[in-house]
């Protein structure tokens, strides 16, 4: 299994080096916004992770923890408004990267109970949605933000 930290891929997805579905789609100061960097079971699921290392939420400066919770909220009212999400769930576990993430995760009217809350970090690979699914939702969310 490789190392997520060597090369570290919280900084590749910072720089465009790495492209995890989407693209990064917005950014606020000490912050970035990219898609999931694995296959997800429902669109629209994406992250906000810090731009330098910091391992959690109480490790940001100043400035981008400030900037977390209006941000966070801004692509949670997107993830509804424009993806038609009944709700989103905001996970920030940190057990992995070097990088603080917070997972912003759409849950729709169709979406499965199984599928509800923690579990859809479980989800078999038979419930991992199209590439072009995927794309399609991040585009829209980007172009939401972007306004």
């Amino acid at each position: 299994m490789s190392d997520v930290n060597d090369p570290c891929l919280g900084c590749a997805i910072v720089r465009g080096d790495t492209r995890p579905v989407g693209g990064v789609l917005a950014r606020a100061p000490g912050l970035v916004l990219h898609g999931v960097a694995s296959p997800s079971p429902v669109p629209g699921w994406v992250v906000i992770s810090s731009e330098r290392h910091v391992r959690a939420w109480y490790d940001l400066d100043d400035e981008a923890a400030r900037e977390l919770g209006p941000f966070a909220a801004r692509v949670m009212r997107a993830q509804r408004e424009v993806l038609g999400a009944e709700h989103a769930y905001a996970f920030a576990i940190g057990d992995v990267l070097r990088h603080f993430h917070l997972h912003l995760v759409p849950r729709y009217a169709h979406t499965p109970q199984r599928l509800w809350g923690r579990a859809v970090f479980d989800a078999p690979a038979a419930d991992h949605r199209p590439a072009e699914e995927l794309e399609a939702a991040a585009r829209a969310l980007a172009a939401a933000l972007s306004r």
